[in-house]
């Protein structure tokens, strides 16, 4: 067939009726009208569907349904021969129509990253990036071809458990993160071997469920979603994601799954995505549970007019849609412009010219899984990266390599939470933990000393939770005291102790929800007793989500924020502790001083009566228990080192079609060498209605040697200053703005200048 097609449209583009691209165009038209002729409308029906070997699916009646055609995509299979074998069977269809396969490939494949918090902490495009084409290049050598990523939701309420998997709580940020994702991953083209095409997820509002309970519902304004929540999706969709993922949860009182409004009109008909829509696992069926559907054959209905192509977890599109075809309640044109995206996405990756291309039947799972398949350099560089000191009193930190060191906690040496959650095809036994970074980094591992210190928790069915699918966290049967006892006297023979504390990675992780974000009862004992042998105490983190930390802040005479940083996170660790490396991360959410604060964002609306202005009385908006401002505030991280900033505008006005140069000196001040973020906030002081104290709107990286001075600079644009008005226009209304240069959020190093109404 496609050999036909070339000598059909050939002369046209020598004669210059077409172009190439439009050739290629035509000729998938063409191609694709041909096939679906010749299909039945089961077959039609069959790619729709999203499936995986498990439970009663078995692999030999998963192969016997694609043979017949009722397969149009596999998920989570990620092992030959099974690959190869599929794919196989599926030549042997009607119509021989290749399968694409599927795996969610959050923050690396083999060679696991930090988690996306993370990542985002880097607050570094490069790192951004090269996790991205890393993760695609390991992805693809293992045959898959699409991934459920990138995580892209806005996230404010870290009381929720996928926190861990998205990039932080402000929009700029997580779409230049979603942005570089989508366009690394997938490449110039979906042609290209390396190429892995990306399903940006979950459209929308996930982030934003109601007390951070997952699968909960979100009421949101539109003004809101368009402004905040719904810009790092619409970049992913600009940069070119093929696919989409559909949330889970209802918003405004739909579920997005039966959401005509969010897939349809917003999704394809304002945005123009022409890509593939896909359910989320099982959610065609929960369309019952939400009560928009009264059984399974009207929750087919509901989706595939609300505008899903693919359903997760098929259990119903095979067997109704045919039905519901017949009965006219779907036209055939529906079903045909469903099956049509899911086509023409597997003509763009080559699979209809070559079906195997991404396969290899002699990769064994041996060789899948070897060590020597790794990324371990970049892995550590990343993590490193990652890195958030958020204390270092009297420059305690980076400690000498030639210390005796009380390495204590229930995290530091384990081998699966220092992977962190949706570690994909990642294995534990190649992880280095923060026991083996030390002991690596040392001059004599054997002035290392370990001791457990306490379990995680003392909660016995937090245990059964985090055990439910196979033994992942460990219980030390001791008593607490003499657990504890252990890790004092080693504490006290030491010159240092660091203890790792946090969160088990299962507790950071889809249906982990919060109420509370303090530290288990059991790590705090540990951090009191040993603060109580009057060491230097340096408290690191691992976990998934900001936590309320002040007790342990008042208690630390240094604090790190590590998250979970993958295959290399010990040694990354150990590079920051001895000052191998100068720690550069910053902080992409605010971290709490309690849970009452929560949602506690740095770019929120001001009020009638702000807090600290002209009235310190009762009658302004603040809390009378607590502080307004969180414990650790957006864009926050500390170095080495110390940086000096002053910056200038290039005019006081412009017009819109012009621009401001911001430009921006930065010197090291301090004795070691390191890397500054200068973040640029802008402030629209009158508008048409409220708008936030600040947002963000450009970051930059710069690495100076000590005394060292640089510059930095930014260009303001008329489109930097839109927003949603009171109309729901998209537009930028003159007047004065603010601009904050800073090293992060809580700066208040401002200029003005004013927009002309011309």
């Amino acid at each position: 067939m496609m050999k036909k097609l070339a000598l059909f449209l050939l002369p046209l583009l020598f004669s210059g009726y077409l172009s190439a691209q439009e050739l290629n165009s035509e000729a998938k038209k063409v191609f694709i009208d041909n096939l679906l002729s010749k299909m039945t409308i089961q077959e039609k029906a069959g790619q729709l569907r999203l499936i995986s070997v498990g439970g009663d699916l078995t692999l030999d009646k998963v192969l016997d349904n694609i043979e017949v055609g009722e397969v149009g995509g596999i998920f989570n299979t990620i092992v030959e021969p099974d690959l190869s074998q599929m794919q196989e069977r599926a030549l042997k269809s009607p119509n021989k129509i290749p399968l694409f396969f599927g795996f969610d490939v959050i923050h690396g494949h083999r060679t696991i990253f930090p988690i996306n918090l993370g990542i985002a902490s880097s607050w570094d495009r490069s790192v951004m990036a090269k996790v991205a084409e890393i993760s695609a290049e390991e992805a693809t050598a293992d045959g898959l071809n699409i991934t459920w990523a990138p995580m892209i939701d806005i996230t404010r309420d870290p009381r929720w458990g996928r926190v861990s998997e998205g990039f932080g709580e402000d929009p700029y940020l997580t779409s230049e993160a979603g942005r570089i994702f989508v366009e690394r991953m997938q490449k110039q083209s979906l042609a290209d071997k390396k190429s892995l095409a990306t399903a940006v997820k979950h459209f929308a509002l996930y982030g934003a469920v109601e007390g951070g309970r997952e699968y909960n519902s979100t009421d949101m304004s539109e003004r809101k979603m368009f402004q905040e929540y719904l810009v790092p999706y619409k970049a992913a969709i600009d940069a070119g994601s093929r696919a989409v993922m559909v949330s889970l949860v209802s918003v405004n009182g739909i579920p997005a799954t039966a959401n005509h409004w969010l897939l349809t009109e917003v999704l394809r008909n304002q945005w123009h995505f022409d890509g593939v829509v896909v359910s989320d696992h099982g959610a065609i069926r929960e369309l019952i549970n939400h009560g928009v559907a009264s059984d399974a054959k009207d929750a087919v209905r509901v989706a595939i007019k609300a505008g899903i192509d693919m359903s997760m977890n098929d259990e119903y599109f095979l067997q109704f849609l045919p039905e519901l075809v017949k009965e006219g309640a779907i036209t055939e044109d529906q079903l045909n412009q469903a099956c049509r995206r899911v086509l023409e996405l597997k003509y763009d990756m080559g699979l209809f010219s070559d079906p195997n291309r991404y396969l290899d039947p002699k990769l064994d799972i041996e060789t899948m899984f070897s060590n020597n398949r790794l990324h371990r350099e970049e892995a550590r560089d990343v993590a490193r990266r990652s890195i958030v000191l958020l204390k270092n009193e009297n420059k305690i930190l980076p400690l000498a390599r030639n210390k005796k060191i009380a390495v204590i906690g229930p995290l530091a040496n384990s081998k699966r939470d220092i992977l962190g959650s949706w570690s994909g095809a990642g294995r534990t036994n190649l992880a280095v933990t923060p026991l083996e970074g030390i002991k690596n980094t040392v001059k004599n591992p054997k002035s290392v000393s370990y001791a457990f210190g306490a379990n995680l928790s003392d909660d016995v069915n937090l245990y059964r939770f985090l055990n439910l699918y196979g033994e992942n966290t460990k219980f030390d049967d001791r008593p607490a005291d003499k657990i504890i006892a252990e890790a004092v006297n080693i504490a006290k023979k030491s010159d240092v102790v660091i203890a790792f504390v946090g969160e088990a990675e299962g507790m950071a992780h889809e249906s982990s929800s919060r109420t509370d974000l303090s530290l288990q009862a059991s790590q705090k004992r540990l951090l009191k007793a040993l603060k109580e042998t009057g060491k230097p105490l340096v408290i690191v983190l691992m976990n998934g989500r900001p936590l309320t930390l002040t007790e342990e802040y008042a208690q630390a005479d240094a604090m790190l924020e590590t998250w979970f940083l993958g295959t290399e996170g010990g040694n990354a660790i150990a590079d920051v502790l001895f000052g191998q490396y100068n720690p550069s991360g910053k902080l992409p959410m605010s971290f709490p001083n309690n849970v009452g604060q929560i949602p506690v964002y740095y770019s929120h609306l001001n009020t009638g009566r702000p807090r600290g202005t002209e009235n310190m009385g009762k009658y302004t908006t603040s809390y009378f228990d607590s502080p307004n401002e969180p414990l650790f505030p957006f864009g926050f991280g500390l170095s080495y080192t110390d940086f000096a900033m002053d910056f200038s505008l290039s005019s006081p006005e412009m017009d819109k079609e012009g621009e401001i140069v911001v430009t921006v000196n930065v010197e090291n001040i301090g004795d070691k060498e390191g890397m500054q973020t200068v973040q640029l906030y802008l402030q629209d002081v009158t508008a048409s209605v409220s708008r936030p104290v600040k947002e963000l709107m450009g970051f930059e990286n710069i690495t100076l040697k000590p005394h060292e001075k640089g510059k930095v600079k930014f260009t303001i644009k008329y489109d930097m200053l839109k927003f949603w008005n009171d109309k729901m226009q998209y537009v930028a209304e003159p007047g004065k703005f603010n601009v904050f240069i800073g090293s992060d959020s809580t700066t208040q190093n401002k200029q003005t200048f004013t927009l002309l109404d011309k």
